[in-house]
């Protein structure tokens, strides 16, 4: 009669165990890159052992992947809390651009992430067939969003969702992995935060502007 709750139990466990991990394991990865970051350190940086972390995720390169399927699917949370069905085209496309931006500012670690996978040109995010698919629902929202905008006439721009998705992530994307090399060069610290409102503001008004009339027109 008491093996069920020992058994819920032993998986929250397993569950929290595996959440610590994680979310170390992102840490490690983002500050020391794939081929830098150490099982063995992930394991001391946590309550397991290294071969509890391989019992959990087989594999350094799988761990890693795991990593970034979480990271990954966490932005997408943010882009689906746009409610694309009551708000007016020309605002859901200013609230997802100022959602992404808040996201970004908020999470480093994406940054970097991505970054490094970047650097491994792609290698281990076409590993994953959870992140192969994980862009579809993003351009879908965009998708509904221009479709209602060019039916109400509030777009004339003829544009691409894979566009303007990339419109929005590239500034937001830009302000923080690019931030020490920028205020090198130009003496000011993009992500200050006497910047921030400005530029969330400037990255919706962008995506606007280029809808109603900065880029071709239909």
């Amino acid at each position: 009669m008491t093996s069920q709750p020992a058994t819920g139990e032993r998986r929250r466990d397993a569950d929290r165990t595996k959440a610590e991990i994680l979310e170390v394991a992102q840490r490690e990865f983002a500050q020391h890159g794939y081929a830098g970051a150490r099982v063995d350190e992930i394991a001391a940086l946590t309550r397991t052992t290294k071969r509890m972390i391989y019992y959990y995720f087989g594999s350094k390169e799988r761990l890693y992947i795991t990593v970034l399927e979480k990271a990954y699917a966490e932005v997408r949370e943010v882009e689906r809390a746009v409610d694309v069905e009551h708000l007016a085209p020309i605002e859901a496309i200013r609230t997802l651009a100022e959602l992404t931006f808040d996201h970004h500012d908020a999470h480093r670690d994406f940054i970097k992430l991505v970054s490094i996978e970047n650097i491994h040109q792609g290698e281990h995010i076409r590993k994953s067939e959870a992140l192969i698919n994980l862009g579809t629902p993003v351009l879908d929202i965009i998708e509904r969003i221009l479709d209602a905008g060019t039916a109400r006439g509030d777009f004339v721009t003829v544009a691409d969702a894979i566009d303007v998705h990339m419109m929005i992530s590239a500034f937001c994307f830009f302000r923080v992995a690019n931030q020490h090399t920028f205020g090198a060069l130009f003496g000011r610290d993009m992500t200050a935060s006497e910047h921030r409102a400005r530029q969330r503001r400037m990255v919706g008004e962008m995506i606007v502007g280029y809808l109603r009339g900065g880029g071709d027109p239909a």
